[in-house]
């Protein structure tokens, strides 16, 4: 470890030594030569290690920003933006010169008469962001962010540091992922040596289950900006409007065996990203160019990392009129990494390199202030005055109310005008019973406005054809990530563009949703089956034992129609009590209830028909750990338990051969490949546990554990992609000879090597359209079908009426595409197959999705389809 140590320590002097400045830069001298103020304490001095030798810990990190903040209370600001789920607080640093810092409210204040569209009064200075370790075990950034802020409060005589705090406010987020970075430094200190070790095999690289990246419900808190989900974006974003910087920078890692990434991205780029903002990021990525040649370090720029889905940290804040940008660093996962080309990353060069990249960004927008502030304000002004657009896009409240309701104030804590509107209203000719939620085109944040709300965001063209010609060629596309995130689409209610003003009250990010009670008597208390906050109602009152039930048909009373899955509470079968907190609970939610005076129905079933069963709170385990997606479990979990209300018990999956279920109702089963993990005993007491009653629901890839077998629990199969030989996917290789063929084209060719056992090309994700068996109860809430997230390669075959029902199944293929881009043979191979199963298995039912409801948190219009399956089922199949 001291040979080791010593090398580190070497290579520390070449943080400051290899920084000179690059040619044409103005500075000649390196930052080696800075005086550095011996009142401003050093990492080491506070915890113990410096910067580079040992992966510093969260606590670490916050205490040494307590240590700054006291040494230098006039030039540092340390400000807690947020607490994470295990209690770990957020922070970030505010640094800038002393004149700065005694004006800085009149500074904010500016800037947000700036970012509201209006005219400046002189005092704003341009705010640059810098945002560290969204990924916790992208662990270099956050030891490069206590770096720059001490080089930054320390080096006396740097005129680059000076200027930067002069010129500008620099704002430090040095750990956006407490949780993660915590788990991974647990991890990492728990396996190393006597000395580190290179090999990307051993266990101090190998992380286990789940790993530091996502938080503690296993989110990637980078794709988390537009739907809020988690505490750790909510502060995030909001401290970002306070503070409306100009340029945001959000800092990862990447594969150990790469170099350095940074700005201007990868096409494809959002269409509502303006030409100043793409001709803006030459200048800082020509800055950071110049520091990295002068190192010696090579870096690549508009390559992967692109700016087309707005829920990234740089795409998101780039529609809010700032430079947004990506830097990655090769990861050395560790303290030192073997890569393939036979040299050694440690990381003290990690942490170097984002340390120069960080200096180098705050020095160009310094450099350029004017210019950063002057671009961020005509931005901002352009969008108010209608750049953008002068109509509305109007959210009707009739139709799936609370999830509307909420999408209105995620969008208002996003820094986006909204409007509501109580009561009949009408609109550019249509009329809207309940009212409607109205976000106009013409406001600051217009371009974010249009990325969310448009019903489709277009690829361009040429990044289209590009992609095309690379599948006819066999090369993979270079699509990073989904190409459809329409929110409305995805929370299940209705948008609509009206080509005028639709008046409203201003509706705050933070108000609670109204609830809705109508009718009157006290019979019974009916909850329409419409939207998520319904069903985290009826999970609430079971959870206190309020007695309910539920039918798989619609009944009409007093000439209005109640839709199939609607919940009643009779009186007579709860106590007073127990109905007033039932009431309770529903100003609590904010859900819509309907009060009966009596029982007696004009259609439909009467509460003693077998249509109507008593619901029970089902007890929910669910697959955790090796075999299954952490992405997958944590989303679920997530919204079982934080939309739903529902408790959720993770078991490990290889615990599975031993484990007892008869205490559980549902058994959760998220996207991966689980089978190996499971084992053959694993999976026979999944058999055991549905032929005795239980739920078993099963998402995405998983459903391949349960469809092997002579006896499967799912009778489908996945599909090979069109066209190839399926037979082939399976190894059959029977014939010792192949036939003899002849090659007479290019075309012929590209057949003759083409994968024959190939699945479908991947799908990025695309929003779809799926048609409802109405017949069945778990498409309760869903009579028109649902919108649905596809992507991946995984289609099934239908399953046979005999075995079970296809529940939810894919529209045909000219009414397939909701948003997004599709291959045309996906397309064409989509149409009519299955997106939700359920097979009966003696007593019980296995449910499957094709593809996870649950992605990111952010389908809150398939809530109900959940809620169905795991609060709803066991009640209907005991």
């Amino acid at each position: 470890m001291r040979k080791l140590t010593g090398r580190i320590t070497a290579l520390l002097a070449l943080f400051t030594a290899a920084l000179v400045a690059p040619a044409g830069a103005g500075h000649a001298q390196s930052f080696l030569d800075a005086d550095f103020d011996p009142a401003i304490p050093t990492l080491t001095e506070t915890v113990g290690h410096a910067p580079g030798t040992r992966i510093t810990s969260p606590e670490e990190a916050n205490r040494y920003l307590d240590a700054l903040a006291v040494a230098a209370p006039e030039r540092v600001k340390k400000v807690q933006y947020a607490t994470s789920w295990e209690g770990r607080p957020l922070h970030y640093l505010i640094l800038t010169s002393p004149e700065n810092m005694a004006r800085l409210d009149a500074i904010r204040a500016d800037l947000a008469n700036i970012a509201a569209g209006r005219a400046g009064n002189g005092s704003a200075l341009p705010v640059t962001w810098l945002a560290y370790s969204v990924h916790g075990n992208e662990i270099s950034s956050t030891d490069a962010a206590l770096m720059t802020a001490y080089h930054l409060l320390a080096a006396r005589n740097d005129p680059r540091a000076q200027q930067i705090l002069s010129e500008t406010i620099l704002v430090i987020d040095p750990l956006q992922n407490p949780d993660g970075r915590a788990r991974f430094v647990n991890h990492f200190r728990g396996a190393v040596g006597i000395e580190p070790a290179g090999d990307r095999q051993a266990a101090e690289h190998d992380e286990t289950w789940p790993s530091g990246r996502v938080n503690h419900y296993m989110f990637d808190l980078n794709r988390d900006w537009f739907t809020l989900s988690q505490p750790e974006t909510r502060g995030k974003v909001a401290a970002i409007r306070e503070w409306n910087p100009v340029v945001v920078v959000d800092i990862h890692e990447m594969s150990g065996d790469d170099t350095y990434f940074f700005s201007p991205a990868a096409d494809p780029i959002n269409p509502n990203i303006t030409a100043a903002q793409r001709r803006a990021y030459e200048i800082i990525g020509r800055n950071n160019a110049g520091y990295f040649d002068a190192m010696g370090e090579p870096y690549f720029t508009r390559e992967v990392y692109d700016l087309f889905y707005p829920g990234y940290g740089d795409t998101w804040n780039t529609h809010q009129g700032a430079i947004g940008s990506t830097y990655e660093q090769g990861s050395s996962r560790g303290l030192v990494w073997d890569r393939r080309d036979g040299t050694r990353l440690t990381y003290a060069d990690t942490v170097r390199n984002h340390f120069v990249a960080s200096i180098s960004t705050a020095e160009a927008v310094a450099r350029n202030a004017d210019r950063f502030l002057t671009d961020f304000a005509d931005y901002r002004a352009a969008n108010a005055r209608g750049a953008a657009g002068t109509g509305s896009y109007v959210i009707d409240l009739a139709k799936s109310r609370w999830n509307a309701e909420n999408l209105g104030r995620r969008l208002a804590a996003q820094g986006i005008e909204v409007r509501r509107r109580e009561g009949p209203a009408t609109v550019c000719g249509r009329n809207y019973p309940k009212g409607y939620i109205a976000v106009p085109q013409a406001q600051p944040a217009a371009r974010l406005v249009r990325s969310l709300l448009d019903r489709d965001t277009a690829l361009p063209p040429d990044f289209v054809a590009k992609q095309e010609q690379r599948r006819s060629e066999d090369l993979p596309h270079e699509l990073y990530d989904v190409t459809a995130w329409s929110v409305g689409l995805m929370s299940g209610v209705d948008v609509a563009v009206c080509a005028g003003s639709a008046p409203g009250d201003t509706l705050s990010g933070s108000a609670p949703v109204t609830p809705v009670e109508e009718g009157a008597g006290d019979f019974a208390i009916a909850v329409p089956w419409t939207d998520s906050g319904q069903a985290r109602l009826v999970t609430l009152a079971l959870r206190e034992g309020i007695e309910a039930r539920s039918t798989d048909e619609a009944f009409t009373k007093n000439g209005r129609t109640y839709p199939r899955g609607t919940v009643i509470f009779p009186a007579r079968m709860n106590s007073p009590e127990k109905m007033a907190r039932l009431r309770e609970l529903v100003r609590e939610v904010g859900a819509s209830t309907v009060a009966f005076e009596d029982s007696w129905v004009e259609d439909g079933p009467n509460l003693g028909s077998e249509s109507f069963v008593r619901l029970t709170l089902p007890k929910v385990a669910i697959a955790w750990d090796e075999g299954v997606s952490q992405l997958s479990a944590g989303a679920m979990r997530y919204v079982l338990e934080r939309r739903l209300g529902l408790p959720v018990v993770p078991i490990r999956t290889n615990r599975f051969a031993r484990a007892d279920l008869s205490d559980y109702d549902v058994v959760l089963i998220p996207d991966g490949s689980p089978r190996g993990d499971l084992g053959e005993g694993g999976i026979a007491t999944l058999r055991s546990f549905v032929e005795r009653g239980g739920v078993l629901v099963a998402v995405g890839g998983s459903l391949g554990a349960l469809t092997g077998g002579d006896t499967p629990l799912l009778s489908v199969k996945r599909e090979a992609a069109l066209g190839r030989d399926p037979s082939k996917a399976k190894g059959d290789d029977e014939a010792a000879l192949a036939e003899a063929v002849e090659i007479g084209s290019e075309a012929e060719y590209r057949e003759a090597i083409a994968d024959q056992g190939a699945l479908p090309d991947t799908l990025p994700g695309a929003l779809l359209n799926t048609v409802a068996d109405t017949e069945h109860f778990l498409s309760a809430g869903y009579d028109a079908g649902a919108v649905v997230l596809a992507s991946g390669s995984q289609i099934y075959t239908p399953l046979d009426r005999a075995k079970g029902a296809n529940v939810l199944r894919f529209a045909s293929a000219d009414r397939l595409i909701a948003s997004g881009y599709v291959w045309d043979e996906n397309r064409r191979q989509l149409a009519f197959k299955p997106y939700l199963m359920a097979e009966p298995t003696g007593d019980g039912l296995t449910i499957a999705f094709a593809h996870d409801p649950a992605t990111r948190a952010y389908l809150d219009g398939l809530d109900l389809l959940l809620a169905n399956a795991v609060l709803i089922a066991p009640s209907r199949v005991r």
